[in-house]
């Protein structure tokens, strides 16, 4: 039987300096693509007083100017595209509910390269050809379910299409085609775990052995939660449509301990979210990707708005990002505090009668801003279950975050979802 070593591809197994130098190749070149191609880039570039030969290391690269989602929309549909219309095999495209979506392209040779990217992270995760991989991300514009769909037939696995919805038939297509790799939303899998115990289905002894989460920020106390009532490995996937789609960076199955980011295609940088500054291996911040072959539409230094922060490799040479804690974005200042989401799930996941789905809505009353975190309850929880379920909550939000809030214990699946994932934040304040 082979080692695991056996198992890498070429570009896994490079030594630091190849990498460093492939790295360099690549990002030069793609750099020299964007500026001749994109007219955005071009006059970016040129406003920053840089050109693409002014790169000669990888720290050259701070000296060029950031690209953020909003330059995308500006551009929409296809102005951020290198290449004629007539190379482009695919389009996906975000939901757009903040505004125009945002339009993303792939040549053929991309859409190669993203299916390679995803089977060298199902493999990390545990995945080998032969394996039946069920796919409960959705399908569509979405690049989730198309992304792990060609990336498990290119690593040789037998793929279901099961898309997201219809929860009581995916509990039923898990038990009947007995997959062993599930790839969904965490916050679905809670539902799927519903499921199976509302069937009186025990989920620890399904077929699964392996769940392969991303798409939405998720703590150490989900994971925990859902390997102890599934019996699995939950393990972590990273990826951005802007930059490419579902994966971008992958946790290994070993591991455990962080996403190796797949350098060789996607150089990552973690700056300062407020000056831009670079900052150092080890500090936290803002991850940015400057995506190194891509030719349909190259992106250069993409501030992706997650807070992590760069670790060195240790299961593979690639360095590591953190688990993805939050966003700079989805940051609350709630009366001088900052707050994010997954502080709250911490505290969800550990209180008794309700389920780890929960949403938070901003309010103002008179000139201060005031917080409501509304929780599902669980399935059969009695009223003073939820009304203990509530006060525990919002004590624990007090003693653990230092703020106030009022909490509503509601009925199970009643909080608004999209593509699997529950809106996090509701922000309700006057414009």
């Amino acid at each position: 039987m082979a080692d695991a070593h056996d198992l890498l591809d070429a570009g896994e197994r490079l030594g630091t300096d190849e990498l460093r130098a492939l790295q360099l190749e690549r990002l030069r070149t793609s750099l020299r693509h964007a500026y001749t191609h994109i007219p955005f880039y071009r006059d970016s570039f040129d406003k920053a007083g840089v050109r693409p030969d002014d790169c000669r290391t990888l720290d050259d690269l701070a000296r060029f100017p950031f690209t953020v989602k909003a330059h995308l929309r500006e551009n929409y549909p296809y102005g951020m595209f290198a290449v004629p219309r007539e190379r482009i095999r695919r389009i996906h495209a975000s939901s757009g509910t903040t505004g125009r979506p945002t339009v993303v392209g792939y040549t053929d040779n991309d859409l190669s390269m993203w299916s390679d990217m995803v089977a060298r992270s199902i493999r990390a995760a545990g995945g080998r050809p032969g394996d039946t991989v069920h796919v409960a991300y959705g399908y569509g514009l979405f690049t989730g379910g198309l992304g792990a769909h060609y990336g498990a037939e290119r690593l040789g696995c037998t793929v279901i299409p099961a898309s997201g919805g219809m929860t009581a038939r995916q509990v039923q297509l898990i038990q009947d085609l007995r997959p062993g790799i599930i790839m969904v939303t965490p916050s679905y899998m809670l539902t799927l775990l519903d499921e199976f115990e509302r069937q009186g289905v025990d989920p620890r002894t399904t077929s699964l052995r392996v769940g392969i989460f991303g798409a939405e920020p998720w703590t150490e106390e989900m994971r925990r939660e859902i390997e102890e009532r599934f019996a699995i490995d939950a393990v972590d996937l990273y990826g951005l449509s802007e930059v490419v789609g579902p994966g971008v960076a992958m946790e290994c199955a070993e591991a455990k301990d962080g996403l190796h980011v797949w350098e060789d295609h996607f150089y990552p940088e973690v700056v300062d979210p407020i000056t831009g500054e670079v900052l150092p291996d080890g500090e936290e911040g803002e991850l940015v990707f400057t995506s190194l072959t891509k030719e349909a539409m190259p992106v250069i230094r993409y501030r992706t708005r997650d807070l992590t922060r760069l670790l060195p490799g240790t299961a593979r040479v690639f360095r590591r990002i953190e688990k993805i804690t939050g966003r700079s974005d989805d940051m609350v200042i709630l009366r001088g505090v900052n707050l994010f989401p997954t502080q709250i799930e911490e505290i969800v996941l550990r209180t008794p009668g309700v389920a780890p789905h929960f949403q938070l809505r901003l309010t103002r009353e008179g000139r201060l801003d005031a917080l409501t975190v509304r929780a599902e309850a669980q399935t059969g929880a009695t009223p003073e279950q939820r009304e203990a379920a509530a006060l525990a909550i919002a004590a624990a939000v007090k003693d653990g975050v230092g703020v106030s809030v009022a909490v509503e214990i509601v009925k199970p699946e009643s909080l608004e979802r999209s593509v699997g994932k529950i809106r996090r934040i509701v922000d309700l304040r006057p414009r």
